[in-house]
């Protein structure tokens, strides 16, 4: 019986071509493809897969929030992606991935690489941080006054939770963090910073300095001093550490 597959990609060029291949093997099917992280999350839920090809890059949901929410165990998930940094593989890993292909790849060395899983006892590796994460950096914000809809916010929140799974990236916050955020979300280190700068502006200037003393339960700031952005993402990445301890 042919092993099933779910494409998750938002290149229609790619994902054509890659069904095409797969499906001249007998030992695969290709049951489902999806264009966007919402779209993949419901196709496993339906078919359950023996396998999900995912990018990282995709619309509505990224690679990293489909791990954290997938619930099949069963489903062996292999992120694909031109991002290459250690980084972005190892986060990968972190969130349950068991496999990582560097764009562009050779379809038959992907096929082997399937072949070397066992589908049936090889299940998904619970990820290390999940969607709760995503809701308590959220409600964090939300306390401080951190709106959702500038670009910052996404760029905190993946700053906190790098932090958060690599401790010490904060100590290379031009060289490593700003350029692992910036490539996640094709912008530049620059931008990074700036958006990042903007939203901590944006909650001093809402004047909601108790609410952000309260959040880590001491008076750290007034109305006239502000936390650098290494020191800010620090600072939050520490209490989510310790809560979750």
């Amino acid at each position: 019986m042919a092993k099933t597959i779910v494409i998750a990609d938002d290149s229609a060029v790619f994902t054509a071509g890659l069904e095409d291949f797969i499906s001249k093997s007998e030992r695969y099917e290709v049951v489902g493809v999806a264009s966007t992280g919402t779209q993949a999350i419901k196709l496993v839920s339906e078919f359950s897969p023996d396998f999900l090809l995912l990018d990282i890059v995709m619309p509505e949901l990224d690679g990293f929030g489909v791990l954290s929410a997938l619930e099949s165990k069963k489903t062996i998930v292999v992120m694909m992606s031109q991002l290459r940094p250690d980084g972005f593989v190892q986060k990968a890993m972190q969130y349950g991935a068991s496999y990582y292909l560097a764009k562009p790849f050779d379809y038959g060395m992907m096929l082997k690489v399937l072949d070397g899983f066992d589908a049936h006892f090889a299940p998904r590796p619970q990820p290390k941080f999940n969607k709760n994460l995503d809701e308590k950096i959220s409600n964090l914000f939300i306390s401080v006054g951190i709106p959702a809809h500038i670009k910052g916010y996404q760029f905190l929140r993946e700053a906190i939770k790098m932090t958060i799974e690599q401790p010490d990236i904060i100590n290379s916050i031009t060289k490593r963090l700003y350029p692992g955020i910036a490539e996640l979300y094709q912008t530049s280190p620059s931008k990074v910073e700036r958006a990042i700068r903007h939203a901590i502006e944006v909650a001093w200037n809402r004047g909601k300095i108790e609410n952000i003393n309260n959040v880590f339960g001491i008076k750290i700031y007034s109305p006239n001093e502000k936390p650098t952005n290494g020191e800010f993402i620090a600072l939050i990445a520490d209490k989510l550490l310790l809560e979750s301890a």
